[in-house]
């Protein structure tokens, strides 16, 4: 998505109203994917980011997410990053 940010995944991050408001985050997934949508469509509409930096850590327990949801995510970050780039109006940045 061309921005700079220290962390795609972990979803920490700071909003103002403004930003809550604007977005249609009713329409994005319900799953892991929610954050990159979000972060797509923050940077489509000329938003920005305050990031919260926060430790992360990745072991078994840490996490209820399992391979073949990984792989869902990895594509569906994917897919957001694609229409983001290919820049699509805005209502095609959701999922269908």
């Amino acid at each position: 998505m061309n921005q700079k940010l220290s962390e795609f995944h972990t979803g920490y991050r700071a909003f103002s109203k403004e930003v809550l408001q604007a977005l249609p985050l009713a329409a994005n997934s319900d799953d892991f994917v929610f954050d990159n949508q979000m972060l797509a469509q923050i940077f489509y509409f000329g938003f920005s980011v305050g990031e919260v930096s926060c430790p992360t850590k990745y072991f078994p327990e840490a996490s209820s997410i399992n391979f073949s949801r990984s792989l869902q995510y990895g594509f569906g970050c994917l897919w957001t990053a694609l229409l983001y780039l290919t820049a699509k109006p805005p209502s095609l940045l959701l999922p269908s």
